[in-house]
């Protein structure tokens, strides 16, 4: 069977799931699962645990994807709705060694997709996940029959992640689940003498009929920062599709994006765990890692990507991760995976031992003249020799570059830009940031005399950012 590569991104498998011409059909979704049953038995693997999210395509998705995998041999153990976390801890219980969920995260309502994990919740990405099309191209299927289980893990998802906190005065919080799966299980896991606790957007709904599923787009947050001033909150929280990302509202209603909301964790950590590594994506701020090192830590400015990031967390060094996506990754006492549900508890447990509010705690950290991230249009064939070239010249100009990914161009301590190559789309990203606007200006000329001059490329919207 000749299959679309395309649908098999950095991460995950994630495509048009519905209309006249799907790229993920039931059909498609049944060889995948075929794909992974192979992929898991040939590394030994034995017991899979298999979730699936609120989309209107999952239940017939996740039934055929099983049908696939148990044709191999391989068990599977069906969680029914299951935030992607909610599988990743079950892959790391003695019963389980492997995991997927289907879902296509906080993407429009007509994708789907699938995310993997191997034995205890580590990613199945890049060069790995690219073997499931190899399989399915060559027909190169494991024969068997597998059994099939039914099973909820959300009271040991609830217990494990209460022993994690704390909690020293009541708080009330408003949480956004924006019809995404998390509305499922956020009453059942937050609502407790802690934690006076109003959901919005509750039921889950694969039409998303309020806002798209993405907290870190401030425009999907406008609701609950509202209500949150509305009812004199404590804090807001927004959650995605999938329940592994969060964005966070302050009691006056402000956005705050998911850099800052990194060093709060890491001051948290690092108060214990002085001398800790703290992993972040190369687009975050310079107040985060200056912040980090005031706070005694080390800090790691990595390549973006949930899976990288994921990787690169380790229990006995990097304690502690996250990305501008609003993922965040804990490794003290837990398993270093993202969990937007224990980014919640544990953000809920800072906030009841400050003696500010968490507004007041914001408002403490350095102002930066920071632009969007701008995502400029590039073909996928040329964008990653695009960068390259990119690369060169800013060398050739004396200027101090990092490839970490793409180009870390750096003028001082505290005035950077960033270009790279999307790992999931036909684009390249940009992002400056530094104390003055003066500099950020002088940087996007900069870039701009770089990368302009392409046929294939428009550099105009760069001028954009300056003021």
């Amino acid at each position: 069977m000749k299959i679309d590569r395309n649908l098999f991104r950095a991460y995950d498998i994630r495509a048009l799931a519905m209309g006249d011409e799907p790229d993920l059909t039931p059909e498609i979704m049944e060889m995948i699962g075929k794909a992974a049953g192979t992929y898991f038995v040939r590394k030994g693997r034995k017991q899979m645990v298999c979730g699936r999210d609120g989309r209107i395509t999952s239940p017939e998705f996740q039934e055929r994807f099983i049908k696939g995998v148990l044709s191999t041999g391989l068990n599977v153990t069906n969680v029914g709705l299951a935030t992607s976390p909610m599988v990743y801890f079950a892959s790391c219980l003695d019963r389980f060694d492997c995991g997927s969920n289907v879902t296509a995260s906080h993407n429009q309502k007509q994708d789907n997709g699938v995310k993997f994990v191997d034995t205890m919740a580590h990613s199945v990405f890049a060069d790995e996940l690219q073997k499931f099309p190899d399989l399915i191209e060559a027909d190169d299927f494991e024969v068997g029959e597998g059994n099939y289980n039914e099973e909820s893990v959300f009271e040991e998802f609830y217990r494990e992640l209460w022993s994690k906190v704390r909690i020293e005065k009541p708080l009330k919080v408003v949480m956004d689940t924006g019809n995404g799966v998390a509305g499922a299980w956020a009453r059942k896991m937050f609502e407790s003498e802690f934690v006076d606790l109003e959901v919005m957007f509750e039921e889950v709904d694969g039409n998303f009929p309020n806002h798209e599923a993405n907290p870190q787009k401030e425009k999907n947050m406008e609701d609950l920062k509202a209500r949150v001033v509305e009812v004199g909150a404590d804090i807001g929280i927004g959650f995605d599709g999938d329940g592994d990302r969060i964005g966070v509202v302050d009691e006056k209603g402000r956005f705050h994006v998911a850099d800052k909301v990194l060093a709060l964790f890491a001051e948290d950590v690092l108060g214990r765990l002085p001398g800790s590594e703290v992993v972040f994506d190369v687009t975050c701020s310079k107040v985060l890692e200056n912040h980090i090192k005031e706070c005694g830590g080390v800090p790691v400015r990595f390549r973006v990507g949930h899976s990288y990031i994921e990787e690169r967390v380790d229990p006995d060094k990097a304690i502690l991760g996250g990305e501008v996506s609003g993922h965040f990754y804990f490794a003290e006492n837990y398993y270093g995976y993202d969990d937007a549900f224990l980014a919640a508890l544990k953000l809920i447990e800072i906030v009841s031992e400050m003696d500010m509010t968490l507004g007041e705690w914001f408002d403490s950290l350095p102002e930066m003249v920071s632009s969007p991230e701008l995502r400029l249009s590039c073909p996928d064939d040329k964008k990653f020799d695009f960068v390259a070239e990119a690369v060169a010249e800013f060398k050739e100009k004396g200027l101090n570059v990092k490839e970490i990914d793409g180009a870390f161009v750096e003028l001082d301590e505290n005035t950077w830009g960033l270009f790279r190559a999307s790992n999931t789309s036909p684009n390249v990203t940009l992002r400056f940031e530094s104390d003055s606007q003066e500099k950020v200006n002088k940087l996007v000329d900069i870039f701009y005399e770089v990368v302009s001059g392409r046929d294939y490329f428009d550099a105009e919207p760069l001028l954009g950012v300056k003021k």
